[in-house]
């Protein structure tokens, strides 16, 4: 709900503060009192866009500040938390507008967007006249309003979720046939290369195994010579007899020395076991080095398979292993396509048979609807002295989607027997308005808070007609709270809180003012919207009466 108003030196206000009510609040005013800066002012504090030249004349800056009530659960509050800005119970916008144009906001003291501002504004307020472009008149819309009448958020959170079922499930389609199609086109190529990689059998780390291997054969020739001679010089016949020898002879000597070659026997004994040690390593370096002259080729072979194979699928060696199980994957994916193809259609056959179900679920709540909605539309137009007109909430079948499987357009023929057509182009100023107005408290719901605002939704009607204006809106006010602009008394009188808008001219400048009015001053008002300029007792009278009514 909107609490108050500042404005200061917007076009030909210098200063202004209001304090709004709930319920409904009723300004009047002269023609050219500045009503409509009011709500110009309004406007651009909620970020909507309007007249460039909002400065006052003779001004450095114009500046704006509202603030609302924010209840548990108002729509604002997730807009609040979506921009990153603090909420509360209460919300203060503030705008100013520098005199070279530049325009700056602030939401509770912190600095944000006009696009900001607009998504708080879609919460906060409702702006409706004969020519509302922002939300009756706009075909666009006309489904979500019959939606929000039918009550139907159920059965079009069901059709959402069928609908990305059905989604999911033809991307899947989609996905797979590519996939297959790609595969079948390859289909000559992946079946040569899993055969010859299944052949090959590479495994990871052969490569670096064969090449470690086929590096010590070629070696072998080249070394074994040297290898043989060194076994030759440290084994029995070599240095190992030699030490066995000296060995002996000294142990024959050694008890003629009174231990002197004690020492040297045992040295001698430590270096033939050492010279044992080295010539079994010798030896099996030996046989080691022993090989079949064909098993170098056949490694050779291998080696270089291996290699030109990796070259060939682009990969390292160690990776073929994993290459070859790759292409065997997609293999049998091929092989298995036409089945999982089969399955895949089978589900998206579901998917779209429970969407389709889902959407005339839906399609049977809003025509219900809307029959509801016309026969309210019949029952309030009455009053508003428009019984022969008749209003029709037309369905129509579109592409199914995640909104269902309808359009949806109010459509109103004024006359019996004259085509219907659209709101906007069917109806006059006057009918328009009381169209609107009548739509508006059938399509009423929860208010969530909204004010609404009507700025002469009155125009082109009077008395009995007015009375019933006026009445329509004081219903929409008992759960929400209206601001309606009027030069009609019927409707001012109605009015749970009313100001008057005046303009003065002071040293040569024109400024505007609101004033609120107690009792008395309400029944001069009154008097003077229905005498005009010249208020008699008469009319004071009638101002009494229409405010007893």
């Amino acid at each position: 709900m909107l609490r108050g108003l500042e404005i200061r030196d917007m076009l030909i206000i210098d200063r202004l503060d209001l304090e709004f009510q709930p319920g409904l609040n009723v300004l009047t005013g002269e023609t050219g009192a500045g009503k409509s800066i009011l709500l110009d002012s309004l406007g651009f504090v909620l970020g909507w866009r309007g007249r460039a030249d909002l400065v006052r004349s003779g001004a450095a800056q114009g500046e704006v500040t509202a603030w609302f009530d924010l209840p548990e659960g108002h729509p604002a509050r997730a807009v609040l938390e979506e921009a990153g800005l603090d909420g509360g119970d209460e919300l203060i916008l503030r705008r100013v507008n520098a005199g070279d144009g530049r325009k700056t906001a602030w939401v509770n003291d912190r600095r944000t967007s006009g696009e900001v501002l607009r998504q708080l504004s879609a919460t906060l307020v409702e702006l409706h006249g004969q020519h509302d472009d922002r939300g009756l008149l706009n075909p666009r819309g006309h489904r979500d309003l019959l939606d929000e009448f039918a009550g139907t958020a159920a059965l079009i959170s069901d059709v959402r979720r069928a609908w990305e079922a059905r989604r999911s499930a033809a991307q899947a389609l989609e996905a797979a046939e590519a996939r297959l199609a790609g595969l079948r086109a390859e289909e000559e190529f992946l079946r040569h290369a899993v055969g010859e990689l299944e052949k090959l059998a590479p495994e990871p780390g052969e490569e670096e195994a064969l090449d470690a291997r086929r590096r010590l054969m070629q070696a072998a020739e080249r070394v074994r010579e040297d290898i043989a001679r060194a076994h030759g010089a440290v084994s029995s016949e070599g240095a190992e007899g030699l030490v066995s020898d000296a060995i002996r002879w000294l142990d024959g000597a050694a008890e003629h020395v009174e231990g002197r070659l004690d020492a040297a026997a045992t040295a001698l004994g430590q270096a033939l076991e050492a010279l044992a040690e080295a010539e079994q390593q010798i030896t099996d370096c030996l046989e080691g080095l022993a090989f079949d002259p064909g098993e170098l080729d056949r490694l050779t072979d291998r080696l270089f398979a291996i290699r030109e194979m990796a070259r060939k699928y682009q990969v390292l060696p160690d990776d073929l292993a994993a290459k070859a199980a790759e292409l065997r994957d997609s293999l049998e994916a091929l092989d298995a396509g036409a089945g999982d193809i089969a399955g895949l259609r089978a589900t998206l056959a579901g998917a779209e048979a429970a969407h389709l179900a889902a959407c005339e679920y839906l399609t049977e709540a809003r025509r219900a609807a809307a029959a509801r909605l016309d026969a309210a539309m019949s029952a309030e137009l009455a009053p508003l002295k428009m019984e022969r007109a008749v209003f029709t909430t037309e369905i129509a079948a579109t592409e199914p989607g995640a909104e269902g499987q309808d359009t949806v357009q109010f459509t109103v023929a004024t006359n019996p027997g004259a085509p219907s057509g659209p709101l906007n182009r069917i109806a006059s100023g006057g009918e328009l308005s009381r169209f609107l107005l009548a739509l508006k408290v059938c399509l009423m719901g929860e208010a969530h808070g909204m004010t609404m605002i009507f700025d002469e939704i009155d125009r082109g009607v009077g008395g009995a007609t007015a009375d019933a204006v006026g009445r329509r809106l004081a219903t929409l006010a008992a759960s929400a709270q209206v601001l309606v602009v009027t030069h009609s008394p019927q409707v001012a009188a109605l009015g749970g809180h009313h100001w008057r808008v005046e303009k003065q001219v002071n040293d040569g400048a024109t400024l505007s003012s609101v004033v609120p009015l107690d009792a008395d001053e309400r029944v001069d008002e009154l008097a003077r919207m229905l005498a005009g300029d010249r208020v008699t007792e008469e009319a004071r009278a009638a101002a009494r009466a229409l405010l007893n009514h």
